[in-house]
């Protein structure tokens, strides 16, 4: 009665095979996508961009590039804060480096450059896998944050060691820069997680995705009916590391406009990431968006409520915070390993039968 596709005939494969088959499900999008477009950019004010809305974009964008590598290619990855920073500092030496250049642009170099750089660390996962190919990326995370604090070409040779985003305008409009308006943040986000989660949702449907899939399953049985190992995983690590260096590039110039690698993009990074699509959901789109607002929403909510309303202490809070998560973590692993998504396509599946669900 609330969801069913009763009377929705499709008239072509085409139809049959879109991304939302069923229309209440394209409504639905589309209403998110106008209220998204059309209504927040004219209500957000610097709170709600910087405390809420700026870091779930740029989150879900990381987390759909490491969801695209463990969730549909089943490789285990802890560098993703390492690939955040080279996202950085790549788009930071472009900006300098070519301070006539779009901004847009610089930022889809910045993510062209880290996929190079995960493709090439994704080399081992030719030969390992599981908790071996972890702690290769895992290497990969100190040795890049390493390099960026030791080299000092990445950062201009700045005595701090810092990297600043200079001003920079789309449309005349400032996107980077102590001048840059909430909705202008916001804006440039929302245009790159739109268009990266359409990118994303086509290739885990089209033919590379289904070799990723084939992998993560079995690679031995895979490699069997005609699926090219080395091609199905450099091209996972080189998506996801796309997709993961745009976060980087719009986490450090649109989101903070200073960053130190340490601080900013150390293991504590790889690890969120990884919870979010974790409790999101792996091999699952929509996982990425839901981890991402559950893992950025929940620090939020909790000091509302424990601070504000209750009086608790702020550390106490915040350890509340870590054990709230790692328990979600045991519990999605245990008992729901796909995560959010499952739970939201059950609780779409009992709307199908409604009022008599199973």
């Amino acid at each position: 009665m609330l969801y069913r596709e009763a009377g929705d005939f499709k008239t072509s494969y085409e139809a049959d095979n879109q991304t939302f088959p069923i229309a209440f499900d394209r409504y639905r999008y589309w209403v998110v996508l106008a209220v998204a477009f059309l209504v927040i950019p004219f209500i957000i004010n610097d709170y709600w961009a910087n405390a809420i809305f700026v870091p779930f974009l740029i989150y879900a964008i990381a987390a759909m590039g490491l969801n695209i590598l463990t969730g549909y290619c089943g490789q285990v990855s802890l560098g993703t804060g390492g690939f955040m920073a080279v996202g950085a500092y790549a788009c930071y030496k472009l900006m300098t480096g070519f301070p006539d250049v779009s901004i847009v642009i610089h930022i889809i170099l910045a993510g062209g450059i880290t996929a190079m750089v995960g493709a090439a660390f994704g080399l081992p996962s030719l030969r390992i896998k599981g908790f071996y190919l972890a702690v290769a990326t895992l290497a990969a995370q100190f040795f890049l944050v390493w390099l960026f604090n030791k080299v000092s070409w990445f950062y201009n040779y700045s005595a701090s060691g810092q990297i600043n985003a200079p001003e920079r305008f789309v449309a005349g409009v400032a996107v980077t820069g102590p001048n840059t308006d909430p909705w202008a943040q916001y804006m440039i986000c929302l245009v790159f997680l739109t268009v990266c989660a359409i990118i994303a949702r086509n290739l885990t449907r089209g033919t590379m995705g289904r070799s990723w899939m084939a992998i993560r399953d079995m690679d031995i049985a895979a490699e069997i009916i005609g699926v090219n190992p080395l091609k199905a995983k450099l091209t996972a690590f080189a998506v996801s590391s796309f997709f993961v260096g745009i976060a980087g590039a719009l986490f450090f110039a649109v989101y903070l406009g200073a960053v130190e690698v340490g601080e900013a993009f150390g293991i504590q990074k790889s690890f969120l990431v990884l919870f979010m699509i974790i409790i999101g959901g792996l091999g699952s789109i929509f996982g990425s968006f839901a981890g991402a607002a559950f893992l950025v929403l929940l620090p939020v909510a909790l000091k509302v409520l424990g601070v504000d309303v209750l009086g608790w202490p702020t550390d106490l809070v915040a350890h509340l915070q870590l054990v709230i998560v790692g328990a979600l973590i045991m519990f999605f692993l245990i008992k729901e390993p796909h995560g959010l998504a499952q739970l939201w396509r059950l609780a779409k599946e009992k709307l199908r039968l409604w009022p008599f669900p199973y």
